[in-house]
């Protein structure tokens, strides 16, 4: 069995609610697994928020590559390539890819119900929204359409503009990108209050918190490119304050 036939069932799918479990239900099929020993039922809280990370980003992919009209295989393989899937997994995440792309639900219930689920956690929603720049990107350039999407998004995210342009990291880039911002932080802040912004986040967005948070390999992987978007602020503004 994949890992993602087996995420699917051992998270099962429909456990998840809302439109995020319809699609995990339906990509879960047969595979759903009974849980019966106290490990793998301590496992389930584990897998069922990784399924609920996976998923929806893999939905929000889907209807952003909607957005446009209609689904390219191109797009697909931007997803593919930004999450390093492998060869035998290809069917189950296209599969859920057309799933959602043909689901009613719109790009807002998905992005609600992952609102609601990581509330607590803006650092994992900041890591859905990388991820999906990241395939917007895989194409060379963030297209209009794509840029207003991701902008919807982080509003269903309650993200202040801060927020949100760090989330977005290397992927796009503003005329008037201040490094400041992506820190969340006053340029008239001191020197160690800036020190002290920037190890609260690099704690806070630190990989080995997505994977504390029982999230996927994947997450790593966005969190991973993250936090190097945030070093390169601080790097940036050490360099105009001559910080050592």
């Amino acid at each position: 069995m994949s890992y993602w036939g087996k995420l699917a069932g051992a998270a099962g799918g429909f456990a998840l609610g809302g439109p995020l479990g319809a699609i995990g239900g339906a990509l879960a099929g047969h595979l759903l697994i009974d849980r019966e020993t106290p490990a793998e039922h301590e496992a389930e809280e584990r897998d069922h928020r990784n399924l609920a990370f996976t998923i929806g980003v893999i939905a929000l992919s889907a209807k952003m590559a909607k957005a446009d009209g209609v689904v390219a295989p191109v797009e697909v393989a931007a997803f593919e390539k930004t999450f390093q899937i492998e060869e035998k997994d290809r069917p189950e995440v296209e599969h859920a890819f057309n799933l959602a792309a043909k689901d009613i639900a719109g790009f807002d219930a998905y992005a609600r119900q992952l609102a609601e689920m990581f509330a607590s956690e803006p650092a994992t929603l900041e890591d859905v929204l990388h991820g999906l720049a990241a395939i917007a990107a895989a194409d060379g350039a963030i297209h209009e359409y794509e840029l207003g999407f991701l902008e919807k998004v982080g509003e269903i995210f309650g993200f202040d503009r801060a927020r949100f342009r760090r989330a977005l990291g290397f992927h796009v880039r503003f005329p008037d990108n201040d490094p400041y911002e992506v820190l969340g932080a006053d340029a008239a802040s001191t020197d160690e209050e800036l020190k002290r912004r920037h190890r609260s986040l690099v704690a806070e967005n630190h990989p080995d918190r997505a994977v504390a948070r029982g999230l996927p390999a994947a997450a790593v992987q966005i969190a991973t490119s993250k936090l190097a978007s945030i070093n390169a602020a601080w790097d940036a503004i050490r360099a105009q304050r001559g910080i050592a």
